[in-house]
């Protein structure tokens, strides 16, 4: 997975923790974890595209949740950033080199391999659909809302 995961999930945290100050400008996200913001933005806009963020255009404009944090999941904001396709991709090279001598009947069952990593794979999506961004704000460290807030208000004025 890339850096935009990361970079999803705790922005919707940080969303979550100032929706009163809703939208929030993708300038002043960005400065809360020292991140560079034309990048920011454009994870940002996947997760508008998936209805997990909503996108105020103007001046007083920026980014808030499109819905409470109980009804996304992480799976959701993976999905959003990353694509829908699977991590792992088998391309049969079991068939190539050395395998491209035996016989056909060796290949009618799908590969061990290929079998192993979509088990492990579907866990992984389970796992992370059955979370949401509510259960990382109930399991945030208690201090993290301050903070967040305390810079946010800092960088305001």
């Amino acid at each position: 997975m890339g850096e935009g995961v990361e970079w999803g999930l705790h922005c919707c945290l940080a969303l979550a923790w100032l929706e009163d100050e809703a939208p929030v400008p993708t300038g002043r996200l960005a400065a809360l974890f020292e991140l560079p913001p034309v990048y920011l933005k454009k994870r940002l806009q996947s997760l508008v595209r998936a209805g997990i963020l909503d996108s105020v255009p103007g001046m007083r404009g920026g980014f808030r949740l499109a819905r409470p944090p109980a009804e996304i999941t992480l799976m959701d904001i993976v999905a959003a950033v990353e694509g829908p396709d699977d991590a792992f991709r088998c391309t049969e090279i079991r068939q190539r080199g050395a395998g491209a001598e035996a016989p056909a009947r060796e290949f009618t069952r799908p590969c061990g391999v290929a079998t192993a990593m979509r088990r492990a794979e579907l866990a992984w999506r389970r796992e992370l659909a059955a979370q949401t961004v509510a259960d990382l704000l109930s399991v945030s460290p208690s201090g993290a809302p301050g903070r967040v807030r305390r810079h946010y208000e800092r960088r305001s004025g």
